[in-house]
């Protein structure tokens, strides 16, 4: 068996949302994105309703996609922008150097943190597969169970040696490490 550290993503080692970030960005960029806002708007009201589920709910979100040329382009610009965003002590856990493989796993879409993960070393993803042209997720919704799912799916021979996680929905991810860390804002605290 081999050790891995793992690792949500929004809120636990970037601060903030980086959907809820990137969307903002788009819009500076492409000021006719506003268009997109009253649906978007609309579609979170039927989410807290609890009218739509989290998958449809994300496709509706990221329906603006299709209105973003050059997204590689795009998406390359905000991690220049919000590299900063990234925490200190992932930063430190990158660094260390005996540190085992690490996989940082998220619901927020593949194609968007791949820009920033794509030159990490020692360094894997997995998070929701969406098609970048227009907010179609491809399978299922990255979270919760589904995380576990997809871990077991790749790391068939690895143990989690420590997860870490800003979330209560990452309970089933908790319960396979062998040690798990609630971050709050720059606190780690044991799960």
């Amino acid at each position: 068996m081999n050790d891995i550290w793992v690792y949500d993503f929004d809120g636990t080692i970037y601060n903030g949302d980086s959907s809820i970030d990137f969307f903002i960005f788009c819009l500076r960029k492409k000021i006719s994105l506003i268009r997109c806002l009253p649906r978007l708007i609309f579609n979170t009201f039927l989410y807290g309703i609890k009218k739509i589920n989290a998958k449809e709910y994300k496709e509706r979100f990221f329906s603006y996609l299709k209105y973003v040329p050059n997204i590689d382009y795009i998406v390359e610009q905000f991690w220049q922008e919000k590299k900063d965003n990234i925490k200190l002590f992932f930063i430190n856990d990158l660094k260390e150097n005996n540190r085992p493989k690490i996989c940082i796993i998220s619901a927020s879409p593949k194609f968007l943190l791949e820009g920033y993960t794509k030159n990490l070393k020692n360094v894997s993803l997995i998070a929701t597969e969406m098609n970048k042209k227009n907010g179609v997720i491809i399978g299922e919704n990255c979270k919760g169970k589904e995380k576990v799912k997809k871990f077991n799916k790749k790391y068939k021979n690895y143990v989690i040696m420590k997860f870490y996680s800003d979330s209560k929905s990452d309970e089933y991810l908790s319960k396979i490490a062998r040690e798990s860390f609630m971050v709050k804002k720059n606190k780690i605290y044991k799960w």
